[in-house]
């Protein structure tokens, strides 16, 4: 099976609300325009599109149908979708590509959180006989992680407040993050809490976004890109939904993807999906990586979090880092349901 290389990754600014409709048309315009500059390549050369959004954020039926007016209706394509972070869009494109059946692939995501209320419509992916009815919001069940963390004595406030201390400084040179408040950690930990024992620099704000990233086969990738980033090994995992019955404090799902997607602790650069920053320590735990490892030079989710296509971001932002030549090897992780339950890992090299 041939091997599979990001050659194009673009994304638009994470902002806390857009004037666009729900299905993220206005958003992907720009960005599908951007990648066919960089790789040279245009509607026609794509073999295969694939789309995650999720139609309940939307508010409407089939918006990820409506999201193609994007592409156009002519030339006809071939198209599927995923209701998840776009993330998972990639790994279907990835093995459409892997199996022979395309060379080049398109993969976008898009989100408009703005257009309704998002912790409602997050609890509905809880169970629906126990939890769902409570109506406990992302933002709780965080909480109740990271307290269980504290209580375990895995990390402190402070550990906290240095995460997002860094991600705020990393940021101040990403144009697409959203950018608020002190990057000095022990102002941070004079902040009120928002869900103890979680305070506003520890939550991601929650943004309107969208991102693409093209694939290649790796003979097609290399007349696209002069560097293109070889996806060595890509694997996503479960956990438990049910929450009481896994330890909140572990992801066994990452370190499972992890290993099956040949992470090591030698990667460069790894950009961590964690909308939370106690997220983050578990995430790196998982995969096992050292201090010497840097952890979202993009500033991370932390920074902007475009719902349905912030995994896909970290994606590109790992390529991103291969692609412009200032790593060789890195990582990528992408979580979807609450309180970490799915994991995908991806580690790209220098085609």
């Amino acid at each position: 099976m041939t091997d599979v290389a990001v050659v194009g990754f673009a994304q638009s600014p994470s902002v806390r609300r857009t004037q666009g409709t729900t299905n993220g048309v206005e958003m992907l315009v720009p960005i599908f325009k951007e990648v066919f500059e960089q790789t040279g390549l245009s509607k026609r050369d794509i073999g295969f599109w694939c789309s995650g959004s999720s139609d309940y954020l939307a508010g409407r039926a089939f918006s990820f149908i409506a999201a193609i007016d994007a592409i156009g209706a002519f030339p006809p394509i071939h198209e599927s979708h995923v209701e998840m972070d776009a993330a998972w869009a990639l790994y279907e494109a990835w093995l459409k590509i892997r199996m022979g059946e395309v060379d080049t692939a398109l993969v976008y995501g898009f989100g408009k959180s703005s257009a309704g209320q998002l912790r409602r419509v997050l609890s509905l992916q809880l169970d629906p006989y126990v939890v769902a009815p409570l109506w406990p919001d992302s933002i709780s069940l965080a909480g109740l992680q990271a307290r269980l963390g504290m209580e375990a004595g895995l990390w402190s406030e402070k550990d906290l407040a240095e995460v997002a201390a860094r991600s705020r400084r990393d940021a101040a040179g990403n144009p697409f993050a959203q950018l608020a408040g002190d990057t000095d950690a022990a102002a941070l930990l004079d902040t009120p809490f928002v869900a103890d024992p979680l305070r506003a620099h520890d939550i991601a704000p929650v943004t309107d976004g969208a991102a693409v990233i093209v694939l290649a086969s790796a003979e097609r990738a290399r007349d696209l890109a002069e560097r293109p980033a070889v996806i060595t090994g890509i694997d996503h995992r479960v956990d438990s939904p049910g929450l009481g019955a896994r330890d909140l404090t572990r992801s066994p799902s990452t370190t499972a993807a992890g290993r099956a997607a040949g992470a090591s602790p030698d990667v460069e650069i790894a950009e961590l999906h964690a909308p939370f920053t106690h997220q983050e320590l578990i995430v790196r735990d998982a995969l096992g990586l050292g201090e010497q490892v840097r952890i979202n030079p993009s500033g991370g989710a932390l920074t902007g979090n475009p719902m349905f296509s912030a995994g896909l971001v970290r994606i590109g932002e790992a390529a991103r880092q291969i692609l412009a030549g200032n790593a060789r090897r890195t990582l990528a992780h992408a979580t979807s349901g609450p309180a970490l339950q799915q994991n995908l890992v991806a580690v790209l090299e220098r085609g």
